[in-house]
């Protein structure tokens, strides 16, 4: 038997097509829960499933997803969380997996956007106009579905606006914050220890191209046939305000990157690329914890001032892939000059007082470039992975 648990998590879920404004409505609203003094967690779904090749009973991921999801809603409310948000695309005809989803209490809103205006969006942010069709027939989809608890229409709407009317919407669905963490259990089964496999990590601070070479890296072992998974340490431990005993959310993002990857391994991948963190003592010591049984191969990557400052700017341009919360797009000049400031004095403090972890320099090269040497330096993943 174990201990009657609390009153179950309240979760706002954003959902829609591509170019409905989710991810930025979705943070919007956690930065204003937040702000307000309420201990709020963010996810972005599709954070939570960059595991290939799809199972073949699970084609698009949403059961993989949603098992992630109530992985990372568990540990943020160990943590300290009150409320949740979550963004991205579900199952248009059928909605979020609620039986994946025990435990919380999800409120799921919808967000549309006339066609033209849905056009002109997605093709504004770069995307590829051969996709379009796909996009709007999806849309169709969502607008013929019934599973969510609210829609709103975000054609002509500033974000501030659409954000008001989507916590208007939901508010009647959600339950009140919660007011405590669930009990914990006093017997029963507990979860199994994190798996083994390789698992390539490459930290380093901004503007040194961790990001970029570590897709690079996975999208190495998918064309080479290597079923493999991606993680993002910086975009799986949203929580503010943080616990005073974890204030980098570390302790929260080790622990989502356990759970991930147990999913992840049973879902038949055999490596994982992580990337993020500056590669402090502390982060290091805190992810590899997470992962015992892992063979962990470590590399911190470094740039010199000026390429970081060029990274930064370009970052601000707009260049690179749209995350929830990124610190530098769209930012104006002065903002982003302070910013590379910054990155340049730790990329320079890690030199000085960095953990022993090997260095890999990225100024002359591109992501796919040292992408490559990475893999030929280390031989990672190992025999019998990679070939060619």
């Amino acid at each position: 038997m174990s201990a009657t648990r609390g009153p179950a998590l309240p979760v706002l879920w954003l959902c829609g097509p591509p170019g409905v404004g989710k991810s930025t409505v979705a943070w919007h609203t956690f930065r204003a829960h937040a702000r307000s003094g309420t201990r709020t967690a963010y996810a972005d779904i599709d954070q939570l499933g960059i595991c290939f090749p799809e199972p073949p009973d699970d084609p698009d991921r949403h059961r993989l997803k949603a098992r992630n999801l109530r992985a990372v809603l568990a540990a943020a409310r160990a943590a300290g969380a009150r409320r949740a948000v979550v963004s991205g695309v579900v199952d248009p005809a059928h909605g979020p997996h609620m039986a994946e989803l025990a435990g919380t209490a999800p409120a799921v809103v919808r967000l549309r956007a006339d066609r033209a205006e849905l056009e002109r969006r997605f093709l504004g942010r770069g995307d590829p106009p051969h996709s379009l069709a796909e996009v709007l027939a999806e849309a169709d989809v969502y607008d013929r579905g019934t599973f969510a608890d609210a829609t709103v229409d975000t054609t002509a709407l500033h974000v501030t606006e659409v954000v008001r009317r989507v916590r208007a919407s939901a508010s009647a669905h959600l339950a009140r914050p919660a007011t405590a963490p669930p009990p914990t259990p006093r017997s029963g089964p507990r979860p199994g220890p994190a798996p083994g496999g390789p698992v390539l990590w490459l930290s380093g601070t901004r503007g040194t191209g961790k990001s970029a070479v570590g897709w690079e890296v996975f999208q190495t072992l998918l064309r080479a046939g290597v079923a493999a998974a991606f993680i993002d340490l910086e975009q799986i431990g949203f929580l503010s305000p943080a616990p005073a005993d974890d204030p980098g959310n570390l302790r929260l993002g080790a622990r989502n990157l356990a759970a991930l990857w147990t999913t992840y391994r049973a879902a038949g991948a055999q490596a994982l690329v992580v990337v993020g963190t500056d590669g402090s003592a502390p982060a290091v010591a805190h992810i590899t914890a997470a992962l015992p049984e892992a063979r962990f191969t470590l590399r911190r990557l470094h740039a010199g001032p000026d390429r970081i400052t060029q990274r930064v700017f370009l970052r601000g341009a707009g260049h690179g892939p749209a995350l929830p919360g990124d610190p530098l797009r769209g930012k104006p000049e002065p903002y982003l000059a302070r910013a590379a400031r910054r990155a340049r004095a730790e990329a320079a403090a890690r030199e000085r007082t960095g953990p022993p972890v090997p260095r890999v320099r990225t100024d002359d090269h591109s992501a796919a470039e040292t992408a490559r040497m990475i893999l030929a330096v280390t031989g990672w993943p190992g025999p019998g992975l990679l070939t060619g």
